[in-house]
């Protein structure tokens, strides 16, 4: 009788879990290629809870992450992005974490910020091995002052800005993970939201002061993450990641990466990003807690001659409940 009960408990505990990936996976798969090309990010492979919320799953101590780039410098208008995570297992579980993610976007004549809480459960495959389910919900501040554009002809177009407008913001995410390897696909928000609601092209045309149909919206991100740690000797690790991002009307975009991990305490490393840029990324392990990034951007395409490069600079700071792991850091 115990036997059987046992057998039934598996095959519930299979079937809840074989559900739960295949509802991830159709709901992500139903919005594949509707993504916007989001806030661009050269460390991704450590800034993930921003793009992934099942990334908080994977963590098994209490971690804030703050992140400042500034993209084409001297390019007037470019973006400019902060942002600022906390998350932490919950309470003395081993399948919950809980989070919070807040994204400052500046460009043009626009300031965007959205604030989520963060929330991933996971589900161990075996003993190496974890899958984790993220959901990440809050609300999204858009803010445009038109009167910071450069017009020739001011109309009424650019006399009402767009102030505190506010949107809900539901990411999803699913994470993949052992001591070596992850992957994870997601969408950072499944709404389309709009934006602007000013003239539309006919209204422009034959100069009708009305307001028409929307003019922007934002689109539908995907994104595909997923990295590997080899030991090249007893003090060297290497890990090469990469990260696809997709979105309607938009080229697929590509970043590889390539990382090496020397003593356990400075990390040096290069990407591309296809088409578009070349980095170059270094790290320092100030202490067991505190770990400090910078990365900076190269374009490879026009664009570069009419800025600096990209630049951003990255703060973690970990508290550890388990003092083992200190001693041996998972490298993302």
């Amino acid at each position: 009788m115990y036997k059987t009960a046992l057998q039934v408990s598996n095959i519930m505990k299979n079937l809840t879990k074989n559900i739960l990936i295949l509802s991830f996976v159709i709901l992500i798969g139903n919005h594949w290629g509707y993504a916007q090309q989001d806030s661009q990010y050269t460390q991704y492979m450590y800034n993930t809870q921003v793009i992934n919320p099942g990334y908080i799953g994977s963590k098994d101590n209490t971690s804030v992450g703050l992140l400042g780039r500034t993209q084409w410098v001297n390019f007037d208008g470019a973006p400019k992005t902060g942002t600022l995570t906390f998350n932490t297992p919950l309470g003395h579980t081993e399948n919950m974490a809980i989070g919070a993610s807040l994204v400052h976007d500046e460009i043009g004549p626009s300031l965007e910020t959205n604030f989520t809480i963060d929330y991933a459960y996971s589900i161990k495959l075996s003993e190496a091995a974890k899958l984790s389910f993220g959901v990440a919900a809050g609300v999204d501040v858009l803010d445009v002052d038109f009167s910071r554009l450069n017009v020739a002809d001011q109309g009424d177009i650019f006399q009402s800005n767009i102030d505190h407008k506010l949107q809900p913001q539901l990411g999803l995410g699913m994470y993949y993970f052992t001591d070596r390897f992850y992957a994870g696909t997601s969408l950072p928000n499944v709404f389309k939201t709009k934006h602007f609601d000013s003239m539309n092209i006919d209204d422009i045309i034959n100069g009708n002061q009305g307001l028409g149909e929307t003019t922007a919206a934002e689109e539908l991100h995907w994104f595909f993450i997923s990295g590997y740690v080899f030991d090249v000797s007893e003090h060297v690790k290497f890990k090469p990641a990469t990260m696809i991002k997709a979105v309607k009307g938009a080229p697929l975009q590509w970043d590889f990466s390539a990382n090496f991990l020397l003593r356990e305490k400075i990390t040096l490393g290069a990407a591309y990003r296809w088409d578009a840029a070349i980095t170059a990324m270094a790290g320092f392990q100030a202490s067991d807690q505190i770990f400090i990034g910078v990365g900076y951007d190269y374009q490879t395409t026009d664009l570069e001659t009419y800025s600096d490069g990209s630049y951003e600079v990255m703060f973690r700071f970990d508290i550890f409940n388990h003092v083992e792991r200190i001693v041996t850091p998972r490298f993302f």
